[in-house]
């Protein structure tokens, strides 16, 4: 796992070369050996699939093992059913374990026995305490911490009061067993830490065998001692308890894990505590753990994020020594790239507006012949039945349209995708003046969607059959938050105020294409021009589809990133294009318009793709574009300094020029031009970007 730079380059995963700097003094006799160490009392999240691609990563890297363990310690917490998820989890995610399952729980007759070998050697001593009492007395940063009475113990009596706990002669919390360390020690956790508590508790594994149970930071260097784990993976909070992780190792003499800190992962508009989402699961915020809008890997699952984008984004953010926090939107933009590759193209409306076409026959109905994906021809294509009577979505008509509206209105005419140009000449109303119904006529000579007489159609529509569609449930999914830091509070506040109240919307009875209605569960699609989406894992069922939105179609990440590269002077501005066209080709040839006749531009909104650099060309980037032509148009550009790496403008909504008469270069031929310049201050080329609601083809003015 490495992580980019600014700068497009690599900068090296310091876990790696830890790994290999052992691996190349021999310390572990050239084994890598590492752990993912859940506690069974809850369901992972995404920070958790951090840390299980890093662990499995790194075994599979190397040719090692990773084990999977629970750290099963805390019997008050803990089920069954958290261990089950967990491991659904990381077979998800595209991990195994093999034979190489593990419980704390298995060892916990070792870690009594080891105990015992530190009473027995004066490292350890029963204390009567209380737990406020530990805490007085431990003092603080600022106060040295003073031995507790019952330190000097001879080892017989604590072995004996540490036996008599283990049978169960005293009650929870009157005694505990604490490390002899050094309660001078400026690390706290060195101050003589409990390493047993008692607990008259249910195991879910040992049932009633138990009542003395071990510390976390006792257990933890054993388990991974017995296993005989190489590089003992921890994020930064345990940072601090590696001396103490040493020390039981060293006293005990066993293999000496090495303990290796790394930062945890920290999303935007995102909550991580496990108890801050059991409290969202209890209180009903939410509709349980695999709920589509929490940051559980089981509800990434269910909105339709894919294994492949979740170790993508893994991969992407790298692996650091210190906390930050990274912005949701580099996750919807992950796994947006792989649903643009992965994800069928289908048409769905979900607001509908009838149309009918008067002058298309009764009763005929046409099949189309829709791919599900415009690069992709190895995906195969469907029929579409095309008839008189369609649906639209509501939003793409306006009865007093706006100026540059380039959708249906009375008088204008639309490309319906895949189909034909239709007109609109009359819209009907209920009583309560609500448009229920449009008018239309089509044009039978333009039959997918071009006309024979090169009238420009700027606008394009899907649409679906009212004799054929399918009703579907559809959820739109949003953030669960409404800030970028929902635990960024106030005093007496809760996170939970900070809920986004539209975080889901349900609409019921939306229209789909005939091919959607035995989607199969966790089944993802693109639905054009809206978004991508997944048939629900449990709700969907056949010829009742339920669909829940993975992600928008609009890529704010793209934003975030173009913004990071175009500095605020050289942002290109629509006043800004005919300087930024004339920089970006110099040398076109007298057939082709120039800028003196720049009126003559025919500027388009266009969605890149692909976006590829091409062999033998230092300059030069390849790109396919959508013009909203039912094809796509390839593009050479010189851009390829400025993007290294030239996938991160997949997605990305530009500003082309369309009619340019079509050049054969050495690698293909370039069928316009993308718009790229620099700002006066800064000579770092970008390409010109469109924001808001537009669509591919929509003109630019």
């Amino acid at each position: 796992m490495e992580n980019e730079n600014k700068d497009g380059g690599v900068r090296g995963n310091f876990i790696k070369d830890i790994v290999d700097e052992d691996l190349r003094t021999q310390k572990w006799e050239g084994r890598v050996a590492t752990r993912f160490p859940p506690e069974p009392n809850g369901y992972l999240h995404i920070g958790h699939a951090k840390s299980i691609c890093l662990n499995f990563g790194l075994a599979l890297e190397y040719g090692g093992t990773c084990n999977l363990r629970y750290d099963d310690t805390n019997p008050e917490t803990e089920d069954v059913e958290y261990v089950d998820s967990i491991e659904d989890d990381v077979r998800w995610l595209g991990f195994a374990w093999d034979d190489r399952l593990y419980f704390a729980s298995d060892y916990f007759q070792a870690m009594y026995d080891l105990a015992e070998r530190l009473v027995l050697a004066g490292k350890a001593y029963v204390d009567n305490l209380t737990p406020d009492e530990i805490r007085e007395f431990r003092g603080d940063f600022n106060t040295p911490g003073r031995p507790s009475p019952y330190r000097e113990r001879t080892v017989e009596e604590n072995l004996d009061l540490f036996r008599r706990m283990r049978a169960g002669e005293f009650a929870d919390g009157t005694l505990v067993l604490r490390a002899k360390i050094d309660m001078q020690s400026p690390n706290m956790n060195m101050r003589d830490p409990p390493i047993y508590r008692i607990r008259h508790a249910r195991h879910h594994r040992t049932k009633d065998a138990w009542c003395v149970y071990p510390m976390y930071d006792y257990a933890h260097p054993i388990e991974d001692s017995l296993e005989e784990i190489t590089h003992s993976i921890c994020t930064l909070e345990f940072e601090d308890h590696r001396p103490l992780y040493d020390w039981v190792l060293r006293e005990l003499g066993i293999f000496p894990s090495r303990q290796i800190e790394f930062a945890r992962l920290a999303l935007s508009y995102t909550v991580m505590s496990k108890r801050k989402l059991l409290e969202l699961v209890k209180e009903g915020h939410v509709h349980g753990w695999d709920d589509p809008r929490m940051p559980t890997i089981c509800g990434l699952r269910r909105r339709g994020f894919t294994a492949t984008a979740i170790r993508a984004f893994c991969e992407r953010i790298g692996v650091a020594k210190r906390d930050g926090v990274v912005d949701v939107a580099l996750l919807e933009h992950t796994v947006r790239e792989d649903l643009n590759e992965s994800a069928p193209r289908v048409m769905a409306v979900l607001n509908p507006l009838k149309v009918v076409i008067e002058n298309y026959p009764e009763g005929r109905v046409e099949w189309l012949d829709a791919p599900f994906h415009p690069e992709k021809p190895e995906m195969g294509s469907r029929k579409v039945p095309f008839g008189r009577e369609l649906y639209i979505e509501r939003d793409d008509f306006r009865e007093d349209p706006p100026k540059k509206w380039h959708r249906l209105a009375p008088g204008r005419e639309i490309r319906l995708r895949y189909a034909c140009l239709l007109a609109c000449f009359e819209a009907i109303k209920n009583d309560a003046g609500e448009v229920v119904e449009l008018r239309c006529t089509w044009d039978p000579e333009s039959r997918g969607g071009t006309s024979p007489d090169g009238r420009k159609v700027l606008g394009t529509s899907h649409w679906v059959s009212a004799a054929h569609a399918v009703p579907a449930e559809v959820r739109l999914y949003d953030r669960l938050f409404l800030v970028e830091d929902p635990l960024d509070l106030e005093e007496g506040h809760a996170f939970t105020e900070n809920l986004n109240p539209d975080s889901l919307q349900v609409i019921a009875r939306c229209l789909v294409e005939p091919c959607l209605a035995d989607a199969a569960p966790e089944s993802r699609w693109q639905f054009e021009r809206i978004g991508y989406f997944c048939a629900d894992r449990y709700d969907t069922a056949k010829g009742k589809p339920v669909f829940n939105r993975t992600v928008t179609l609009r890529d704010s990440w793209a934003r975030i990133e173009k913004n990071a590269e175009t500095s605020p002077k050289s942002k290109i501005t629509p006043k800004q294009q005919p300087q930024a066209a004339a920089k970006a080709d110099t040398s076109r040839g007298s057939d082709e318009i120039t800028i003196d006749d720049f009126g003559k531009l025919d500027l388009r909104v266009a969605v890149v793709r692909k976006a590829e650099e091409v062999p033998g060309a230092d300059k030069l980037l390849r790109f396919e574009v959508d013009l909203g032509e039912g094809k796509l148009r390839q593009i050479f550009a010189g851009i390829r300094a400025a993007y290294p790496d030239p996938a991160a403008l997949v997605g990305r909504k530009v500003i082309v020029v369309a009619n340019l008469k079509p050049r054969k270069m050495r690698f293909g031929v370039s069928e316009g031009m993308i718009l790229a310049g620099c700002g006066p201050d800064d000579c770092r080329m970008s390409v010109a970007g469109f924001e808001g609601e537009v669509l591919p083809g929509d003109k630019v003015s």
